[in-house]
């Protein structure tokens, strides 16, 4: 009995002093600070809305960039761009962005440049990607052209010219590239400074153009050509709302007179004037716009696109997103000298909205961090 008594004293006096010490080793002490997490750099901008609550509006998934023209979102969510200069990048879904390619035929004058680019339809079976540059043409001309190539291994390579000759000059080269609901592509182009090209539909200036995947007219263009609608000044916009019918973005005069920007709804075959009619002026046998800048503003406006029964575009001169309310003919802006010059507005797979900064242009006031791609949450709009 005496013995095992000694055996239990034995074994309390050596493990209780050991479960006090692992209990209380595990707290910390009042007088030690307890570590702090410091918490991940963020890239995001937080803007204000009219409520003055912070949210998480925009954000900048790249920068340093020069002059970035278009952007072309790939089927698994791989977003291409284009930089004036003639370089074509990517952005990987992590938001790695790297080279894909140098378009060494490029001619970077005044306006002109690498500017659109768009993915096929039934890119996961051809691979095939579209450019729209400027280029020289014999003699010191200028002229600009579509080109299809195929994008394998992060590469352009194959190059086929399906539209060439299309008139160019340092200004007014249109240049957004587009697939269509019907699956034909369609090409804005510029009156090339010479407006009277832009009424001429043996022309391709001044036009917003349909052709097949490899360049032919599409079939019922209505002058048997690659013309889809005529009198266009330079436009760089184009979208289709949820009825199917085409929406297009034109800059209005500019110099001295400047302002009489426009908001077109496109038809088949139909004129819109240029330069016989500007702003509110109506002629019969042409359209006039839904809406104008009038004559006092400028938004000389680029990229456009549907969402929500709205159409949002972005403006160069006029440095914000515009929204156009199609249900009562209103418009507004957001971002008001926030990201200055706005230039494409393209819709991604995660329905957010990717615009690009046209502050390197030689026209703007270039940001730390000039030109961006930025990502915007439309919800918070």
């Amino acid at each position: 009995m005496k013995k095992r008594l000694f055996i239990l004293i034995l074994l309390i006096s050596i493990f209780l002093p050991l479960s006090i010490a692992l209990f209380f080793g595990n707290v910390t002490p009042r007088n030690k600070p307890v570590p702090k997490i410091q918490p991940r750099a963020k890239t995001e901008v937080e803007i204000k809305e009219k409520t003055s609550t912070e949210v998480q509006l925009a954000s900048i998934i790249a920068s340093e960039l020069e002059i970035p023209w278009d952007l072309a979102f790939l089927p698994d969510g791989r977003l291409l761009f284009t930089e004036r200069p003639g370089r074509v990048g990517v952005i990987d879904r992590e938001g790695k962005s790297s080279s894909v390619a140098t378009i060494s035929q490029v001619k970077h004058i005044g306006e002109g440049g690498l500017l659109g680019i768009a993915a096929h339809p039934d890119f996961n079976n051809n691979k095939y990607i579209y450019c729209y540059y400027t280029y020289s043409s014999a003699g010191n001309g200028t002229l600009n052209r579509v080109a299809r190539f195929k994008f394998e291994s992060d590469k352009l390579t194959n190059e086929e010219i399906i539209v060439d000759a299309i008139p160019g000059a340092a200004n007014h080269n249109g240049g957004r590239i587009k697939f269509g609901l019907d699956n034909f592509l369609y090409i804005t182009t510029g009156d090339a400074q010479n407006p009277s090209l832009a009424q001429n539909t043996n022309s391709l200036a001044g036009k917003i153009i349909r052709v097949t995947d490899e360049g032919k007219p599409a079939p019922g263009n209505p002058f048997n050509n690659l013309v889809y609608s005529y009198g266009h000044r330079n436009s760089q916009g184009i979208t289709w709302d949820n009825n199917g019918r085409l929406w297009s973005t034109e800059h209005g005069r500019s110099g001295i007179q400047s302002g009489l920007d426009e908001l077109n709804l496109i038809e088949k075959g139909k004129n819109y004037g240029w330069p016989i009619i500007q702003g509110d002026e109506t002629k019969e046998g042409m359209v006039s716009p839904v809406i104008n800048s009038g004559p006092n503003d400028t938004w000389a406006p680029a990229g456009t696109v549907f969402y929500d029964d709205r159409i949002f575009f972005g403006g160069l001169r006029g440095e914000a997103l515009f929204e156009y309310k199609i249900a009562d003919k209103s418009l507004s802006k957001h971002f008001h000298k926030e990201f200055g010059r706005i230039r494409a507005v393209v819709l991604g797979p995660d329905d957010y909205f990717y615009i690009t900064t046209s502050n390197s242009d030689g026209r703007g006031i270039p940001r730390e961090g000039d030109d961006k791609i930025i990502k915007i949450n439309p919800q918070k709009l």
